[in-house]
């Protein structure tokens, strides 16, 4: 992938107020946070020709129906990006893909926002799902 790519979305981090934790222009990976948007170590995967994004959210303690049931509902409203689990089912991320060919600042932004937005509106329920037992 051209080093580009890795440079500019670093820069855009940069000019949006984000903080950087971890840059890799090898792997072509960064991690970065804006504490007051509820952003924190948001991963950042430059992988021709995709710019992949996740954020982990939270581990749930069990399996739960209800849980996937309401993500799955909140996804419809998530202007960008959704709520997937992990391979376990039982880890929250949220995750949202660009193409890099077409990507500008704007696009990018609008992620960001996304993931504020849902964060900010979803947060205390996110918070009540990591303390809810099975209820399958």
């Amino acid at each position: 992938m051209p080093h580009s790519y890795f440079t500019t979305i670093r820069n855009y981090l940069l000019e949006l107020g984000y903080e950087i934790h971890h840059e890799n222009g090898a792997s072509n990976l960064l991690v970065v946070s804006r504490p007051e948007f509820g952003i924190d170590h948001l991963v950042l995967g430059c992988g021709e020709p995709l710019l992949i994004m996740e954020q982990y959210l939270l581990e749930l303690p069990a399996p739960n129906c209800d849980i996937y049931q309401r993500l799955l509902q909140k996804n419809r409203d998530i202007i960008h990006g959704a709520f997937v689990l992990d391979e376990s089912g039982l880890k929250v991320i949220y995750r949202d893909t660009l193409q890099l060919d077409f990507l500008d600042r704007a696009a990018l932004e609008a992620v960001l926002n996304s993931l504020a937005l849902v964060l900010s509106e979803f947060g205390d329920e996110l918070i009540e799902f990591s303390h809810l037992g099975s209820g399958d």
